[in-house]
């Protein structure tokens, strides 16, 4: 069975954008607000980084990295996702296309036009956008991928061995979590953390970055104390985890779930989630899982929805693709 190595992400030594704010507090007195973690900015910063790797890459003689994203049925958030990630990919220097099926496609037949891309040696990497229709068994579909061309990290081999704190291709919004930790020197080591939010792709690995060993292989641990919380934890046992964290990260889906007398002064607040919802105007607007007019009052330091962690998941997926292609040069050349 064919295994995934790739290299460890190397954070710029440049601090990236943290915006600071004032606000009035009721006894009329000036305090200062969270650091906002500009994911947008920070975005734009790693795809530099990496559109100039991959030009000194191709300036070696190789050929462009290539990712193909596959799409089935017609799921207008996914198009946008899906149009997202190929811009982002064009910008860097990435060779990209989707492949769109019908929603009458069958598993079987995803499954061989897989295989096919598996296959190809002009294909470095393989996302097939979730959510799948109905019929479709999604974790069959993930570990059809190879695991050296799982750009997305899903493929169990991939996900056995970040637990096991050895080389793997990381799920692109959990390695966007760490590298703004990291980027925007948030100190975990000895650190409470508390992940709220246990998803396979995004709170799992997130929890098994933060709580492992540095020095491992893999280079990806933070040495952090992890708490993981979820829909079943009792209310009052998430504030009292939560209160006591250093860092929160959220990802959940429900919005304003994490509210300003659940942090604890200081924290750094980090929010996955992402939610549509239709204000009292009627006006639709994307929200998170935390309370962000308020926690910011609180919090030492908090990522924005949107800008936050979003635009970092479409880099760390740019990144992986360049990993995944540098992998298979180096196998056709041994």
């Amino acid at each position: 069975m064919r295994q995934t190595i790739c290299f460890r992400v190397i954070s710029s030594l440049l601090i990236p954008t943290m915006r600071s704010h004032t606000y009035i507090d009721s006894y009329g007195v000036a305090r200062i607000m969270a650091r906002v973690l500009d994911g947008k900015a920070l975005a734009t910063e790693v795809k530099n980084e990496l559109k100039g790797r991959i030009a000194q890459w191709m300036s070696n003689g190789y050929r462009a990295p290539s990712l193909r994203c596959i799409l089935v049925g017609e799921n207008p958030a996914s198009e946008t996702y899906v149009k997202n990630k190929i811009t982002s990919a064009l910008e860097v220097g990435i060779s990209a296309e989707t492949i769109k099926y019908n929603a009458s496609m069958s598993e079987d037949e995803l499954i061989t036009a897989i295989k096919a891309l598996n296959d190809d040696n002009d294909v470095d990497g393989i996302l097939v956008q979730l959510p799948l229709p109905d019929m479709i068994d999604e974790r069959r579909v993930c570990n059809a991928v190879a695991p050296e061309k799982d750009v997305d990290g899903f493929h169990i081999i991939n996900v056995g061995q970040l637990c096991l704190d050895m080389p793997a291709l990381v799920p692109a919004t959990a390695l966007g979590v760490v590298e703004m930790l990291k980027r925007f020197k948030i100190e975990t080591f000895g650190k409470s953390a508390v992940v709220v939010g246990r998803s396979k792709n995004v709170g799992l690995p997130i929890a098994m970055m933060l709580h492992s060993d540095k020095d491992h292989d893999n280079g990806l641990g933070m040495d952090a104390t992890v708490t993981i919380c979820h829909r079943y934890t009792p209310t009052d046992e998430l504030e009292f985890y939560c209160r006591h964290a250093d860092i929160i990260i959220t990802a959940t889906g429900v919005p304003k779930l994490i509210k300003s007398h659940m942090v604890k002064p200081g924290a750094t607040v980090i929010d996955v989630g992402i939610t549509r919802i239709t204000d009292e105007n009627g006006k639709t607007k994307l929200v998170g899982d935390v309370d962000y007019e308020e926690v910011s009052k609180i919090a030492g330091a908090i990522t924005p929805v949107p800008g936050g962690v979003g635009p970092m998941t479409v880099a760390m997926l740019m990144h992986n693709t360049f990993l995944a292609a540098q992998h298979l040069r180096k196998n056709e050349l041994q």
